[in-house]
């Protein structure tokens, strides 16, 4: 599928919300291959718009930023199993400064807690005139076993994701196509850059709406494999990724955040392509709805991390930054530094900005640093295998925006308290993607 069409698509959903507000202010400044952005804007979000706030966190892309400190250090690896029961655990994405001591997950939509007896989850919901709920994990993962146990969505133009992403656009997928439940979709990309030969389908057992199933990413320096219910369905060899022409592999090799999430690729406003990928255009009044939204359900996340690379530069056990542009894994370093915002307004650049604070008037920070919760570069579980060879050069062919899962709705917040009982239709649904709070990025832009 055409990942930019895709991301595209779902930026316009999300941007006409406040279209009248953008109408009167300067026009927003984009970023990507040849084109970074600016200071006075410096952080490339993966919709390809330069902001701050927001645009600074997950998914702030270093490669086409103002520079590589824009972007706020992402969390290192942390093992753990998260029993996703309630919204404790989850962050308004517009209330996220990047303190990932306080939250491990982040939200836009609406993310609403379930629980009817033993069944207990978090619903990711998508009503009509919204582009669905994201749920987006804090810490990074830089190679390690990550599985979710969910139930997926269903209907035409409802796709149900749970993916890896990394900043510079290296992806791992499982997706759902609300039309076929007996499937799950396996993909990779490589920064963004499309490969129609890189989708496989995958033969699930049962079906993916009714029942729970576990589907996991074993990602390894050497070797990638999809797996469900503990069965490996495909492996991707590092080596099989060569790339003479841009002189790299093009394997996903980049610290990657975890996205579940549900979105409409069926709306009118997307591509043909993509509607016709997702089974045809979405229907607002469809029995597979319950109380007026599509719904998937997600109940654990685990993650097993490993060690980083032989490659890595490691100088500290807390975050990892970039330090070249071609966005490989020997460019990736592992550091002490703890950046939190001081306000959406900020950016790793200048992290103590804040308009509103009476004591706002400090001249730019090199960093706002906290002490927060680490979690380590090689936590628990080791990577088996070394990764062949070094990757050296720079990434050629345009970068086309790796997201059809960069979603997310006209509102973002951390959820319903809850919903309980039997869902109408099929119950379950769960997708990838990231949408980093584009109203209130761009309301930090219109004000810078």
């Amino acid at each position: 599928m055409g990942r930019f069409t895709r991301a595209s698509a779902l930026a316009a959903v999300v941007l006409s919300s406040i279209t009248s507000t953008i109408a009167s202010s300067p026009s927003i400044p984009t970023c990507g291959p040849g084109s970074p952005c600016p200071a006075s804007a410096p952080c490339c979000s993966q919709y390809g718009q330069c902001g701050a706030g927001a645009y600074c966190l997950g998914g702030c892309d270093p490669l086409f930023s103002h520079d590589f400190s824009a972007c706020v250090p992402a969390a290192v690896c942390k093992t753990e199993d998260y029993k996703l029961t309630s919204l404790d655990d989850v962050q308004a994405i517009d209330q996220y400064l990047g303190d990932y001591s306080s939250t491990n997950w982040v939200s836009s939509g609406q993310p609403t807690k379930y629980s009817s007896g033993q069944d207990q989850g978090i619903l990711l919901t998508m009503a009509q005139d919204t582009v669905g709920t994201l749920l987006q994990s804090t810490h990074y993962v830089w190679y390690g076993k990550v599985s979710a146990t969910l139930r997926t969505s269903q209907g035409a133009g409802v796709v149900t994701a749970f993916i890896l992403m990394s900043d510079c656009k290296d992806e791992i997928d499982f997706e759902f196509i609300g039309v076929d439940i007996n499937h799950a979709q396996s993909n990779f990309y490589s920064q963004g850059v499309t490969n129609y030969n890189n989708e496989l389908n995958l033969t699930v057992s049962g079906d993916t709406v009714s029942e729970d199933h576990t589907y996991t990413v074993d990602w390894q320096p050497d070797k990638l494999t999809w797996i469900v219910d503990g069965k490996p369905m495909r492996t991707l060899n590092r080596a099989d990724t060569w790339n003479a022409t841009a002189n790299r592999f093009d394997y996903p090799q980049t610290p990657s955040k975890i996205m579940l999430s549900l979105w409409p690729a069926g709306l009118p406003s997307d591509g043909e392509g993509t509607i016709a990928w997702s089974g045809g255009q979405i229907e607002w009044n469809s029995p597979y709805m319950s109380d007026g939204y599509y719904y998937a359900l997600v109940k654990e996340v685990d993650v097993q991390c490993y060690d980083p690379p032989p490659e890595a530069q490691v100088s500290g056990s807390k975050s990892y930054v970039y330090t070249d542009a071609s966005g490989t894994n020997n460019t990736i370093k592992i550091v002490d530094d703890v950046v939190v915002l001081k306000s959406l307004l900020a950016s790793g650049d200048n992290p103590n900005f804040d308009p509103n604070a009476s004591s706002s008037s400090s001249s730019q920070s090199t960093g706002s640093s906290s002490s927060g919760s680490s979690g380590s570069s090689g936590s628990s579980g080791s990577g088996s295998g070394s990764s062949s060879g070094s990757d050296s050069g720079s990434s050629s062919g345009s970068s086309s925006g790796s997201d059809g899962f960069d979603q997310g709705s006209g509102s973002s917040g951390s959820g319903s308290s809850g919903a309980s009982g039997t869902l109408k239709g099929k119950e379950g649904r769960v997708v990838g993607g990231s949408a980093l709070a584009v109203i209130v990025a761009l309301g930090a832009m219109l004000i810078l």
